[in-house]
């Protein structure tokens, strides 16, 4: 076995440790509020249900048994095949926001590892991500893990991808993703084009992806030295 020598340390520059940007995508790289309306009329008409859409908005983020539970609905699985069906028909009408698309291809020029954590489930996620050609190092959608605000899933995201809590940023909409980031130890920061309002304590909110990249480039060079402090989930 080769031993280094002494003074190898030295010698050698130090690596700069590996970044990562997780987004949400309801809200955050897609506007899918007219798919999400749609979806829910038809559970509304199908099923009897007479909850506004508005009060199902507040909830998302979380996976959809948990909002069924918020709401005081039962047979979440009929309600969420019901949702799927129409989820799935009109995939089509939810665009990308807005330079989200330059946003994403500016990070990865950046050399930061792109992840996407999201409650909606994977055969409605993959569609919509593809249409973006972004190499997204990981897709996190409900699985065996707790769901948002639970930290499970971003946690498993940055496992996958080598990166550690304190050099992560995960970009959010909704108070779930923000409770979800500070369980994580994850540095978070609010998308104000989205559905939701952020929490204390007071989060970074970007209007825009391109002040989003702005705000990437200046953590860069502090992010090795100045760590985001790692919290115990709760």
């Amino acid at each position: 076995m080769i031993s280094p020598s002494a003074g190898s340390h030295d010698e050698s520059p130090a690596l700069e440790p590996r970044r990562a940007l997780l987004l949400d995508l309801d809200g955050v790289l897609f506007d899918t509020r007219v798919v999400m309306c749609r979806a829910w009329q038809l559970v509304q008409e199908r099923h009897n249900v007479d909850v506004p859409f508005e009060d199902y908005l507040r909830h998302i983020g979380r996976p959809f048994p948990d909002i069924m539970r918020q709401l005081g609905l039962r047979e979440a699985e009929l309600l969420h095949a019901t949702y799927d069906e129409a989820s799935v028909t009109w995939a089509d009408l939810a665009p990308p926001f807005p330079g989200i698309e330059a946003a994403l291809r500016a990070f990865a020029g950046d050399g930061w590892s792109l992840g996407v954590v999201t409650a909606k489930p994977l055969n409605r996620a993959a569609p919509l991500l593809e249409r973006l050609g972004c190499p997204f190092g990981t897709v996190r959608t409900p699985g065996s893990e707790r769901g948002k605000p639970a930290p499970d899933a971003l946690l498993l995201a940055l496992v996958e991808l080598g990166v550690d809590p304190a050099q992560a940023v995960y970009l959010g909409d909704m108070a779930v993703d923000q409770e979800a980031a500070l369980r994580a130890g994850v540095r978070y920061i609010h998308a104000g084009w989205g559905y939701g309002a952020p929490t204390t304590p007071s989060p970074v909110v970007v209007e825009t992806p391109a002040r989003l990249v702005q705000i990437g480039r200046n953590l860069q060079a502090p992010a090795a030295s100045s760590p985001v402090p790692l919290r115990s989930p709760r």
